[in-house]
């Protein structure tokens, strides 16, 4: 995913210079690295050995299931079939696929830092119950000695465990 605006500005690069989609593909195959340009690779031999474009692209699609990619294939089955402009569907599309790049790069870096509340939450309580313990030794045990202070320890413990997978549903959001 990460390889599909370089891969979408060769194809376009290729279109452009006059190559046919299917030597724009070999070409883009030969410039990529791994795992892109292995990938391609494959596509090439598929198109070399008389496999029509769309169908070779639809494997594509289906063996690496990601919605950039998918839109990159209709945008180059329909270019194909249809005979329009290649060279701009792929300039536009390569835009797109920067921006969503850098998008997904921000919205990472954002939820950073509640990545690491959520760690940092649970460590601080615990840390307490030990500095406490070190500032008054006995004092844990005291509070454990009891069935209630083992109660409060086993719902604090739950609550943290809950603050934590709370934390970390919240900060799961896809780009």
């Amino acid at each position: 995913i990460n390889q599909l605006p370089e891969l979408s500005r060769i194809l376009a690069n290729a279109t452009q210079a006059g190559l046919a989609l299917r030597m724009a593909i070999s070409l883009a195959a030969d410039e990529m690295e791994s795992p892109a340009g292995d990938e391609l690779e494959k596509v090439a031999q598929q198109l070399a050995v008389g496999t029509p474009l769309d169908d070779a692209l639809a494997e594509l699609a289906e063996r690496l299931p990601s919605r950039e990619l998918v839109v990159l294939v209709t945008t180059l089955v329909l270019a194909n079939r249809a005979g329009g402009t290649v060279v701009s569907s792929l300039r536009n599309l390569t835009e797109t696929l920067e921006q969503r790049k850098e998008t997904r790069r921000e919205v990472r870096t954002q939820l950073s830092q509640v990545s690491m509340t959520a760690y940092a939450v649970p460590v601080i309580g615990f840390g307490s119950l030990l500095l406490i313990d070190n500032m008054q030794p006995g004092a844990l045990d005291r509070m454990t000695g009891s069935p209630l202070g083992q109660g409060a320890v086993v719902v604090a413990c739950a609550l943290y465990v809950l603050g934590f997978a709370v934390i970390r549903r919240f900060s799961k959001i896809d780009v």
